[in-house]
């Protein structure tokens, strides 16, 4: 895993881990990385930051309607 400097407002130093599970749960709703990528930069376990999604706005299955509207035509 990388190491990145982000200059954030003293405000958000403050609450250092908040602020990067926020930026990874964000990543893992994006789809930008998986949820085991997401917990381990969050320091946390899969069952862990799952548990925390709800919290930053995010669904645990990140499941587009476009991705439904395809299975479904799958099964059909």
């Amino acid at each position: 895993m990388s190491t990145i400097t982000l200059q954030v407002p003293n405000e958000l130093a403050e609450h250092e881990n908040d602020t990067v599970r926020f930026i990874a749960a964000k990543l893992y709703e994006n789809g930008k990385l998986s949820l085991g990528q997401a917990a381990e930069m969050a320091g946390l376990s899969k069952a862990a930051f799952a548990d925390i999604l709800a919290g930053y706005g995010v669904a645990y299955i990140n499941y587009s309607i476009e991705d439904i509207l395809a299975d479904v035509a799958r099964l059909a």
